[in-house]
């Protein structure tokens, strides 16, 4: 239906021209011959008016057909009338005509204008005639167009080699490819206008002799545009610029205007737009940046963005020409462009889909790189021999013993994961596991069951933790249970003071100590194991593979447990953990009971003191958390040492309150918080040292200060420190500011109590970088790859690596791809010696 009323819709306009246009001619000729009813081969004209307007297209509506019939009886008097009344008629019908034929017409939009790209600068297109004396390793300075001068200042980014270049890839995008008519132009976004010169005015500024203004009035079919350039120095205030410039932009010339579009006084105009005057209306465009995908790369003091372009462009030929080491049939299946395409399209793109064509392949060669280095890490794990730990057939082993101790059974998951440890244990190759659980679904329980059963089997076990607030609170709580197993327990931190060290390391190399725990002092070289069967790592995020590997070689080939209570989303733990099974505890111990999060603004404060107030009266303890210890001159921010004086003299002072961070000594952080565990204390304030770790049941409130300035995992880290016990508990976020990210970030803690949406929404906002804590993460260096954007070609490029590895472990049939991976090691421990 719809289409055949187009239909007629258009064959009345047709129609409707057919019939108006010889009338408006008559009117015309009638016009310019003096209204004197002309005299055709025919008939006079006001006859063929009549004729005419008595015979109107079928099809239109009736008030137009009484009118045009009201003209028609009109103009059966037209001979009788004097000049002014025929010119008034004749007027009226031209009038008539007119308006038929707009209210019939479609009101069809503006299309966008055209404009053709000329080629881009030869400089970066691969001529034949490039040499190709350029490879990776070429230092910038001995290139041909970039020289000493520029080498310096490129060096100043850390570009020292045509690789590191040609690897600085953009930072952003300008869109001058977004071709717009002026009645289109929006402030805030970029865009390129075509239109046709109707002004040229180029002065002196009248307030500053040295800045010359050039302003054009453009106009295309939808309106016209102000464009105003402005010229610093005193070269451009001469008379003879400000005239060579007006000749430049003559009336009538099309020019093309790229830029920011801003809002003004007047309506949208461009942020100091880029011009160039086209030789005719449909000649293409010269310009490197006018109408194209503009790249933006970072800079330093001393290097101009047009510098560093013409840098890269100088070795990018060079750079197309450099081996893939992607297999050519892996490339063709995964629809990925070639290496040196890609790279040039990704500095050179011509549109927007052209660049995520390019980007793509480079992302997936950062994480094939990635995903072979854990293949192969993961693999050689495997072959390498590891003592089988096996128990006692009998029942009678120390796991069941310690077990039959606790006062309540293992949750399904808890057990499930032990069995995964166990079957591992048995095989003569090195476990490499990894457990993620939630806050308070017990993992300590779990890694306690393993490491007694590497003890049973004849070895000893070792459990790192990240501080000595947490390494003190598995020792203490480890040597409620051992002694009734008979298994001897030491404690090595930092802090351990110098004699008590010397005995601790003798009983350890003489076999004397069975389980040893301790922070990174277990890294050092001094500590040796008689046998060491089973490393635990707790809070594995804390560690970079080289320190796990460094406590690894302390041992035979022991087997490695690790542990973490931060969620990590599954392309995050593909990148970090991609040598290590994954196990993980999905249910929490029953009896937990749920936190009440609340968000509360500064001025609130009263209130969640008053919360503590009640809570300590019915005999619980409450946390207040902050994330500075002093003062900060540049952040207003309440530090832990002013927020514990305000607590103690002012809001509490019939209460004990506690003070704990990081700046104090280990004995002086164990005072504290065996006072607050034993109930000396009632309210605990404290750096986010107690983020792990510390474990009291009777904890019921949990306020953290300057919400907003924590990461969500941390702050969900921070809120299982309550909840252990029976009482139900709260967790109440200050927050200071009107950020909307902030509060939006904050009632998703307050929303939810799953750690994985948590971790992946804290993933998406902050970055990797900031979740796992940059330098020690072991995160690979990814300048393009998102791991929060980019699951799918992580993915992908996982199964390809396994695929290559099953096929070639060793990469000996892909040498650029083995040259690829070895030239990243090499990066990677240089990286690792400069910090």
């Amino acid at each position: 239906m719809e289409g055949s009323a187009a239909s007629a819709s258009e064959a009345l306009e047709q129609a409707l021209e057919r019939w108006c246009t010889p009338l408006q001619l008559a009117c015309r000729l009638e016009a310019e011959a003096g209204f004197g009813d002309l005299q055709g081969r025919r008939d006079r004209f006001s006859g063929f008016i009549d004729t005419s307007l008595a015979a109107p297209p079928d099809g239109l509506e009736p008030p137009e057909q009484q009118q045009l019939a009201a003209l028609a009886r009109d103009f059966g008097g037209y001979g009788a009338l004097a000049l002014a009344g025929r010119q008034s008629l004749v007027r009226r019908l031209r009038q008539a005509l007119h308006e038929l034929r707009r209210r019939r017409q479609e009101v069809r939009p503006v299309g966008p204008p055209h404009l053709r790209l000329g080629p881009p600068d030869a400089a970066v297109l691969p001529p034949a005639g490039v040499p190709r004396g350029l490879d990776p390793q070429t230092p910038l300075g001995e290139v041909a167009g970039i020289g000493p001068k520029t080498a310096t200042r490129l060096a100043a980014l850390g570009l020292l080699v045509v690789r590191d270049l040609v690897h600085h890839y953009p930072r952003d995008y300008l869109d001058y490819a977004h071709l717009v008519r002026i009645a289109a132009l929006e402030p805030g976004r970029t865009a390129t206008i075509v239109a046709t010169v109707r002004r040229c005015h180029a002065f002196g500024s009248p307030r500053n002799p040295n800045l010359a203004i050039l302003e054009l009035q453009v106009q295309d079919v939808t309106g016209r545009l102000r464009v105003t350039r402005f010229f610093a120095g005193r070269r451009f205030s001469s008379p003879g610029w400000l005239k060579a410039q007006q000749r430049l932009y003559p009336v009538g010339a099309t020019v093309a205007v790229s830029g920011l579009v801003k809002d003004s006084p007047y309506g949208p105009c461009f942020a100091d737009p880029l011009l160039e005057v086209l030789e005719a209306p449909g000649a293409p465009v010269r310009s490197e940046r006018i109408g194209r995908f503009v790249p933006v790369y970072a800079l330093t003091e001393g290097l101009s963005g047009e510098t560093l372009a013409r840098a890269i462009a100088a070795v990018l030929p060079a750079a197309s020409r450099w081996p893939d080491p992607l297999p050519e049939p892996l490339r063709l299946e995964l629809g990925l462009p070639r290496r040196g395409e890609a790279l040039l399209g990704l500095h050179r793109p011509a549109d927007r889909e052209e660049l995520q064509r390019c980007r793509r392949r480079l992302v997936f060669d950062e994480f094939l790189l990635l995903q072979l280095a854990l293949g192969q890490r993961r693999e050689r794990l495997r072959r390498s021999p590891a003592p089988p730990l096996l128990l006692p057939s009998d029942g009678e082993d120390l796991v069941s013993r310690f077990l039959d101790l606790l006062p309540f059974p293992l949750t399904g998951a808890q057990n499930r994961v032990l069995a995964e440890i166990r079957a591992d244990m048995e095989r003569p190759q090195p476990m490499a596991r990894l457990v993620q659980g939630d806050v308070g679904s017990g993992k300590t329980v779990v890694a306690l069951a393993a490491l007694l059963g590497a003890i049973a089997a004849g070895c000893q076990g070792a459990l790192m933790a990240p501080t000595e607030v947490l390494a003190a609170q598995h020792f203490h709580k480890l040597a409620g249970w051992l002694p009734q197993l008979d298994v001897s327990i030491e404690l090595l931190t930092g802090s351990t003071p110098a004699r008590r060290r010397r005995q601790v390391l003798q009983d350890l190399a003489n076999g004397q100590v069975k389980l040893l725990v301790g922070t990174h002092a277990l890294l050092e070289d001094p500590v040796q194991f008689d046998r060491l069967g089973l490393v635990v790592v707790d809070e594995q995020h804390r560690f970079g593979v080289r320190q796990r590997n460094r406590l690894l070689a302390k041992g035979l080939q022991p087997h490695l447990l690790t542990m973490t209570a931060t969620p990590i989303p599954r392309t995050l733990a593909l990148s970090i953990h991609g040598d290590l099974d994954l196990s993980q505890i999905d249910e929490l111990p029953p009896g937990r009971t749920p936190i009440r999060t609340r968000l509360l603004r500064g001025s609130e404060r009263a209130g969640a003191w008053e919360l503590v107030r009640q809570e300590v009266t019915k005999g619980q303890r409450a946390y207040v958390v902050l994330p500075l210890v002093e003062e900060s001159e540049k952040l207003d921010l309440r530090s832990a040492v002013e927020v514990h004086r305000h607590l103690d003299e002012e809001v509490f002072p019939e209460l004990t309150v506690g003070l704990l961070h990081g700046r104090m000594t280990g004995e002086e952080k164990q005072r504290a918080i065996s006072a607050f565990q034993e109930g000396r204390s009632q309210v605990l304030v404290s750096t986010t040292v107690v983020e792990v770790g510390v474990d009291v049941p009777e904890a019921s409130v949990m306020v953290i200060e300057h919400a907003e300035r924590f990461g969500l995992a941390q702050l969900h880290q921070l809120r299982g420190r309550v909840g252990r016990g029976a009482a139900a508990s709260h967790c109440l976020l200050l927050h200071e500011g009107d950020n909307a990210m902030a509060r939006q970030r904050l009632e998703l803690l307050a929303r939810s109590g799953d750690g994985f949406e948590i971790a992946e929404m804290d993933l998406r906002l902050r970055g990797p970088g900031q979740v796992l804590g940059t330098r020690q993460s072991g995160l690979p260096d990814l300048a393009l790859a998102s791991l929060s954007d980019d699951g799918a070609v992580l993915e992908e490029a996982r199964l390809a690596a396994r695929r290559i590895l099953a096929e070639d472990p060793e990469l000996a049939r892909h040498p650029h791809l083995r040259e690829a991976l070895e030239a990243q090691r090499r990066r990677s421990v240089e990286a690792a010696q400069l910090n």
